[in-house]
């Protein structure tokens, strides 16, 4: 009775994280889906706590129910006094390289799962069971180093240009055809030989970690939208992985779901960019050498430009599009922003926003901010919703956008970026380009751009230059 009510409450709670995911979908609706998805998280802890107890109660060979429950408690301590803090002080700047680093948890776990269910006295069992613990390892392993790797290149620890090894491709291929053999070799182990099995499994693991380490390095940083993504994916296969060696159909589900949706996303981003999922798996684009410095590269002279004479563009337009990037989390120039976008809008501006699908470090990163924010949703429009009313256009203002502004991706068919939808910011009749410098974007690719006729750049932190902006409007502007 009481494992049927387990189950019952498994399936409550994967029928909420379905609907969290539809939830998230959209920006009004996203707050109501993370909400819905931390109901049926807690609902999938009860489940698994009451049923964890009641196995130690009646099955031989388990723990105490006092030992059980500590071990709980002390777990679930743990958690909370690590996660707590973390939550609380990471920036939204840093959401995209703590996403990475969770992945890489639940990649050890699919890890250390794996072992365990192997050496478990009924784990060594059954071809189909050592298929889910060699599979269940590889992924898990490649989620770790792949993960690692990505936080690594997000945070700025690790450059962002892409690790090009010769042959890269066939190292690959021998990678996983040294996995298949060894798990062939497994397969065919006799079931007494259960210590050599685990160094199998072992080496297994370690063709894991290097395939993650190397498949993602070679990956440059103007596609780790999609590797964070991707890696959210195989974080999914791995807890369905992980699901199938406990024997646990919630974790089955809840994996199945993420890495489903995860795939989808990356496939989705890919098509926003024009690239071949393959492709980027294999080693996207960059400059090899990493971000260009200043002057490097430069196709032209670029015009400077004040906050006084920003300000006087604005006042004078009908029509403003803010594009927004990474620079703009980093400076935590929304709030700025958000109050510059109200005070035109009230003084009789149409401003709008447009959002490439790849800008920041994350799949939705600027949507988040500027709900932050408290810009409204129907003024924040997606790529393709908003590149056809350049023309028409005033003022763009450019806040911390490079690579997704980049008219190269379109005209020099011999960019590393050709071929990747942008947004065509340049057919306005005048842009402004907030920036630090004249260095390239994180892909590491000059923008012509910054030197076209109509772009003028206002250089300074964003944050900084959108208050000086504020500062300069007439006192009736509010």
């Amino acid at each position: 009775m009481l494992t049927q009510f387990v189950y019952g409450l498994y399936i409550v709670a994967g029928i909420m994280f379905i609907l969290s995911l539809a939830g998230l979908s959209k920006p009004t609706t996203a707050r109501m889906g993370t909400l819905t998805g931390m109901v049926g998280m807690v609902l999938a802890l009860a489940a698994t706590v009451v049923d964890s107890l009641y196995k130690s109660a009646h099955e031989p060979n388990r723990h105490s129910v006092g030992v059980t429950l500590a071990l709980i408690v002390a777990v679930l301590a743990f958690g909370a006094l690590v996660g707590t803090p973390i939550a609380r002080k990471v920036e939204m700047t840093q959401m995209p390289e703590l996403i990475a680093a969770f992945h890489s948890f639940v990649g050890m776990a699919a890890v250390l799962v794996g072992f365990n269910s192997f050496i478990a006295p009924d784990g060594e069992g059954g071809a189909v069971h050592l298929v889910e613990v060699a599979l269940g390892v590889l992924i898990g392993a490649y989620t770790f180093t792949g993960s690692v790797v990505a936080y690594l290149k997000l945070s700025a620890k690790m450059k962002s240009a892409p690790l090009v090894l010769p042959g890269r491709n066939m190292l690959n291929l021998a990678g996983f055809g040294a996995f298949f053999a060894l798990l062939i070799w497994l397969l065919v182990l006799p079931h007494d030989q259960v210590g050599f099995g685990v160094v199998l499994i072992a080496a297994m693991a370690l063709i894991g970690f290097a395939l993650g380490f190397h498949m993602v390095a070679a990956i440059g940083g103007g596609d780790m939208p999609v590797v964070v993504s991707m890696l959210n994916s195989y974080s999914g296969w791995a807890a369905a992985a992980a699901g199938f060696m406990l024997g646990n159909n919630l974790l089955i589900i809840t994996g199945s779901l993420v890495g489903s949706s995860g795939a989808i996303l990356s496939y989705i981003m890919c098509r926003a960019m024009n690239r071949s999922f393959i492709s980027v798996i294999l080693g996207g684009f960059g400059a090899e050498g990493g971000t260009v410095v200043a002057g490097a590269g430069e196709q032209g002279e670029h015009h400077e430009i004040d906050a006084a004479s920003t300000a006087e563009l604005l006042l004078e337009a009908k029509s403003v599009i803010i594009t927004p990037g990474y620079g703009m989390a980093v400076a935590k120039a929304q709030y700025p922003v958000a109050d510059l976008t109200s005070k035109l809008r009230a003084h009789g501006v149409n401003v709008r926003f447009g959002v490439h699908p790849v800008a920041g470090r994350l799949p939705g990163h600027m949507n988040v901010l500027l709900a932050e924010a408290k810009v409204p949703y129907d003024i924040v429009l997606e790529m393709d919703e908003i590149n056809d009313d350049f023309d028409d256009t005033d003022v763009v203002l450019v806040i911390g956008a490079n690579d997704t502004v980049n008219p190269a991706a379109l005209d020099d068919p011999s960019s590393p970026i050709a071929g990747m939808p942008v947004l065509e910011v340049w057919k306005a009749k005048q842009v402004v380009v907030f920036k630090r410098s004249m260095a390239t974007g994180y892909a590491g690719v000059q923008n012509p751009l910054f030197f076209k006729d109509n772009t003028s750049m206002l250089f300074g932190d964003a944050k900084a230059m959108v208050e000086a902006i504020l500062a300069q409007l007439p006192v009736g502007v509010s």
